[in-house]
């Protein structure tokens, strides 16, 4: 079996692929590896056509494959809140939650991570249009592979962009490297509060396997849950399991980003977070019906074991 994220490098999916490196799927009696495959939508393609059998990705992800939630579920969070940073130019000293400060600039972000951007942007009433801000696409977001919040980093640390909105690895980089600040996290209170559930990274399958092998899926469940509680009790196998996972520089930093995180390490989906999830959805096109119930997304039969 395979379990598929469609961004390695980084602490966006860490619980799904350390899961993998510190053989907790291997403890439930899984054969589960992780994999990476990008950009996110090839991600969730390889689920829709039996490829993998699990995707650790954005909650609202699987709309990308399964139009209005039809033959999907998510199994549980991988962590909690939006987790995308928006990181500026450091010569344009920008504060944090200084969005004022934008106007004219270009960010770089993937098509996917962009439209998230284009909302959060909107919900601070700025138009983006308006205010000149080109949220771009660079042909780099298109290649299988690459971990586009790193390439990111690098563009702004040689000029070719004003900022980017991709995830923690490229951020830490961007700022160890006096390249850029932060402008805005999400999960820690910047910008307008209703953005906090937007999404979060989360684990998916289909209903097939799920009716076909139930085991499976209890068993991945409970493997996120255990990688989490054994990451907040013992942050060195973070660097353990990214010696495994990254490049040596990326993996060195990967403890220090995760301790971070791990306050939002939590695999309970609330109904009310399920509720903006699917209203952000409607926002940005993605999801078309207005009638879906908290079961048609998440599936409750296994809710139970987020408490182990």
């Amino acid at each position: 079996m395979r379990i598929a994220v469609p961004d390695l490098v980084s602490n966006s999916y860490f619980p799904a692929a350390a899961a993998d490196a510190l053989g907790f799927y291997r403890a439930e009696g899984l054969d589960l590896t992780a994999v990476l495959i990008s950009p996110i939508e090839n991600c969730l393609l390889a689920l829709r056509n039996g490829e993998v059998d699990f995707v650790g990705a954005s909650a609202h992800a699987p709309l990308l494959a399964f139009p209005n939630w039809q033959e999907a579920k998510l199994l549980c969070a991988q962590s909690q809140g939006l987790y995308w940073f928006l990181v500026m130019r450091r010569t344009l000293r920008l504060k944090r939650g200084e969005l004022g400060g934008l106007k004219g600039t270009k960010i770089a972000a993937v098509p996917f991570v962009a439209a998230a951007l284009r909302r959060v942007l909107a919900a601070a009433g700025i138009d983006a249009e308006r205010e000149r801000i080109a949220i771009v696409s660079p042909p780099v977001s298109q290649r299988p592979g690459v971990n586009f919040g790193v390439a990111a980093a690098q563009a702004l640390d040689k000029g070719e962009i004003d900022g980017f909105f991709a995830n923690g690895m490229g951020t830490e980089i961007a700022v160890r490297r006096g390249a850029g600040d932060i402008v805005l996290d999400l999960r820690r209170g910047d910008g307008p509060p209703e953005c906090f559930d937007y999404t979060m990274p989360a684990i998916a399958t289909t209903d097939r396997l799920i009716a076909e092998h139930p085991q499976a899926a209890a068993a991945v469940v409970r493997a996120i849950v255990r990688t989490q509680k054994a990451l907040k009790s013992d942050i060195a196998l973070a660097g353990a399991a990214g010696a495994k996972l990254f490049p040596p520089y990326e993996a060195e930093l990967i403890a220090d980003i995760v301790v971070r995180d791990l306050p939002f390490y939590r695999p309970q989906i609330s109904y009310s977070s399920v509720t903006a999830m699917l209203s952000f959805a409607r926002d940005i096109g993605m999801l078309k019906s207005d009638r879906l119930s908290y079961q048609q997304v998440v599936a409750t039969q296994f809710s139970n074991l987020w408490d182990l």
